[in-house]
């Protein structure tokens, strides 16, 4: 139970398809001291308390680096790149650090790629968490597309 100086954070819109997806939140989130989180796979949303906003930014922190991404309903808590993102157009993009634990979240990332225009292809396969992708596209569009997706990842050049 969140006392008046917890801050509580709801994430929207993360990928959380399967036990796996929720257990690998779980994980990174524990991994940060003081704490109390909850998924809700049916609906998408991970909430967290922290004792104060650093912890909850570790928390954030943590989330992306396990591959996961949600919209924040804190607009000063909110969830960061992972990296620093190309600009403007590129031909090829390394993925990783995502988070691919089955199909449905191969599919997912599979469908969130598509919706990239300019992409020709990619090298994604389930349970893969590096991959490429190639074409002549826009590589801030291909991050906003795998965050849509509830999914957060490093992008190298």
């Amino acid at each position: 139970m969140a006392t008046h100086a917890d801050i509580q954070v709801n994430l929207a819109g993360v990928h959380l398809c399967c036990q796996g997806c929720t257990d690998a939140v779980d994980n990174a989130l524990m991994s940060v001291d003081g704490i109390h989180s909850r998924c809700d796979m049916e609906h998408g949303t991970v909430t967290f308390t922290a004792y104060d906003a650093s912890a909850a930014r570790k928390a954030l922190a943590a989330l992306a680096a396990a591959g996961f991404y949600g919209t924040s309903d804190d607009p000063q808590l909110k969830m960061v790149p992972v990296n620093d993102v190309p600009r403007g157009k590129v031909h090829r993009l390394i993925v990783s650090s995502i988070h691919n634990c089955c199909d449905l979240c191969f599919e997912a990332i599979q469908e969130a790629i598509a919706t990239v225009e300019g992409v020709s292809g990619d090298t994604a396969e389930p349970r893969a968490t590096k991959f490429e992708v190639t074409g002549d596209f826009s590589a801030a569009a291909l991050v906003e597309a795998i965050n849509a997706a509830g999914f957060s990842a490093r992008i190298e050049s």
